[in-house]
């Protein structure tokens, strides 16, 4: 089972590269984040017509996230918990009943800029509640996958210049312990499994031809629960895909278990 996760940064603006690229990869379950579309939309026509089954939870103008998948999706699940008052469309997850069932969230956490502030403080409020919901999820004792923009550069060696994101909320001390704290729960993060080494990147900036000179940064992440972690056969960045026409400023990054 190929599962794929793709920032999209707006779903009319790259549509047509979106399409071209599932025809390309074939991913059995794609997660998108920044729709920017309401589930109305969301041309999920499109993507049926393509083979998928389609889950959205959009919002208009911001955020969004989505779930295609070749196989059928149960149990929807549509935002985070454990707030309430949060309109935010940020988090989605369903179950994937392929040869072995995998729940798969997909999620878009907040940037968190400029920190300090009340987005920096909403980031980590958010991530505490992924802490909570992941730790729920991990009593089933299933394979689980959250894969997404996790606005996250975890070391040093997932930024091409670090010395850059310093003062940024993406590489704040505070968002990489939250982040460690998520790996801390026995969760295993599928791309550092293939590949240790530096120099991959998941992000280039539209500003200062950052694409041409790979000055890049890591922030989407397949995070597995030691079930998934068992199933893990590969994990790869399909970098070509920023090189592409009217790309996202994210690429695909995707995970392929034996499920």
């Amino acid at each position: 089972m190929k599962i794929a996760s793709f920032n999209i940064n707006g779903i009319k603006a790259r549509l047509e590269a979106l399409t071209e690229w599932l025809e390309d990869a074939r991913p059995d379950v794609a997660c998108l984040q920044e729709i920017k579309s309401v589930d109305e939309g969301f041309p999920r026509e499109t993507f049926e017509a393509m083979g998928y089954f389609v889950e959205t939870h959009g919002q208009k103008g911001f955020n969004g996230v989505a779930i295609l998948s070749r196989l059928p999706l149960v149990d929807v699940v549509r935002g985070l918990p454990g707030d309430p008052a949060d309109e935010q469309a940020r988090w989605i997850e369903a179950t994937v009943e392929g040869a072995r069932s995998v729940r798969v969230a997909g999620l878009y956490l907040p940037n968190g800029n400029p920190a300090p502030g009340p987005k920096y403080d909403y980031k980590l409020a958010w991530m505490a509640r992924m802490e909570a919901r992941v730790k729920a999820l991990l009593e089933t004792e299933e394979p689980l996958v959250f894969c997404g923009d996790y606005n996250v550069i975890p070391e040093p060696q997932d930024a091409a210049k670090p010395a850059e994101w310093v003062t940024d909320a993406l590489f704040l001390p505070q968002s990489r312990a939250a982040f460690r704290r998520l790996l801390g729960l026995g969760l295993t993060e599928a791309f550092r499994v293939r590949e240790p080494g530096a120099g991959h990147y998941t992000f280039w900036d539209f500003q200062k031809g950052a694409w041409e000179r790979n000055n890049g940064i890591r922030i989407d992440h397949h995070l597995l629960s030691p079930q998934a972690a068992d199933l893990l056969l590969d994990c790869r960045i399909d970098k070509a895909v920023r090189g592409g026409a009217k790309p996202s400023d994210h690429v695909p990054i995707w995970v392929e278990l034996d499920a």
